[in-house]
């Protein structure tokens, strides 16, 4: 086997790197998930995470990846045979529409070149000719891995509002939160998927759901079978922030302090890049940003022709 100097360096979408601070946090001894050091630790995960998503709704914490969160964002929102309307921006929105169509709901779904973002205008117009309010939810990826085109979810929640429709609005941010601008609150998101990898600088494993009052409402009436992903008592901490045993999650200690520093940082951090990084209208292209933002942080120090 060919020896290899130095330390390796991941360079893909993802997962990232985790940084060193996070990576020795794993090392830290296993705690007593009902012990009031788990607790207090706890309390601080919980509202360092709304601070990330920005949002003072309820924050679900699945020990699973991306897909799990889908699932859970699905399975808690909808019935057998409910319709949504999804937007196929890239590979993974592709395949969270697959996710739906098997678990026995109708995809409408608005194809494009994955060159662009969600086009607001398409989906007024979509929700528009639904008079009978038969789509219960629309589904966007905020930023699309494959391609790194970026929606823009304030306006998808603008032009469901101009339709006049209920539909719900679901969002995967699992690789855009904590590393660009995102407002669950502010922009009426009823359910926001995240994963650790990505933004959060986190090792895998661990996945989320934000959650609105108007999507915890739809799920007192959902049939979808679940157990695991089901958005009930057990799935948030106690007044003491303690958790059920399959809620402990297997970096607990890195999310706890990877989760203070976010809650200190990230929205800084977003706010930098976003003003760093030119923007068109309807999508933002991550590498064509990267080539031309002089003032973007580099992981060189010189910058090779492309």
């Amino acid at each position: 086997m060919a020896f290899k100097s130095g330390r390796h360096f991941l360079q893909i979408p993802g997962p990232t790197n985790v940084p060193d601070r996070v990576l020795r946090a794993i090392d830290y001894p296993t705690m007593d998930h009902r012990g009031p050091d788990f607790g207090r630790m706890g309390l601080e995960i919980i509202e360092g995470l709304k601070y990330v998503f920005q949002t003072q709704q309820p924050v679900v914490i699945y020990p699973a990846s991306g897909t799990g969160a889908w699932e859970a964002a699905l399975v808690n929102c909808f019935s057998p045979g409910d319709k949504l309307l999804m937007v196929e921006t890239g590979h993974f929105a592709s395949l969270w529409q697959k996710m739906a169509g098997r678990l026995g709901l109708q995809v409408e779904l608005i194809a494009t070149d994955w060159r662009r973002g969600a086009d607001p205008a398409a989906v007024e117009a979509k929700l528009k000719e639904d008079k009978a309010h038969a789509i219960k939810a629309v589904c966007v990826v905020h930023n699309e891995t494959s391609t790194g085109v970026t929606s823009r979810i304030a306006l998808i929640r603008k032009a469901i509002d101009a339709a006049g429709h209920p539909a719900l609005l679901l969002v995967d941010t699992i690789s855009s939160l904590a590393s660009i601008d995102y407002r669950h609150d502010e922009w009426g998101v009823d359910v926001t998927v995240a994963g650790s990898q990505k933004g959060l600088m986190l090792p895998p494993g661990l996945s989320f759901n934000a959650v609105s009052e108007k999507a915890r409402k739809a799920a007192q009436s959902a049939r979808l079978p679940k157990s695991y992903w089901a958005w009930t008592r057990s799935s948030l901490p106690t007044r003491t922030a303690t958790f059920p045993t399959r809620r402990r999650p297997i970096c607990s200690t890195a999310c706890a302090r990877r989760s203070r520093c976010c809650a200190k940082r990230a929205c800084r951090r977003c706010s930098r890049a976003m003003r760093a990084t030119p923007r068109r209208r309807g999508a933002r292209c991550a590498p064509g940003a990267w080539k031309s933002s002089a003032s973007m942080p580099r992981n060189t120090a010189t910058r090779s022709p492309r």
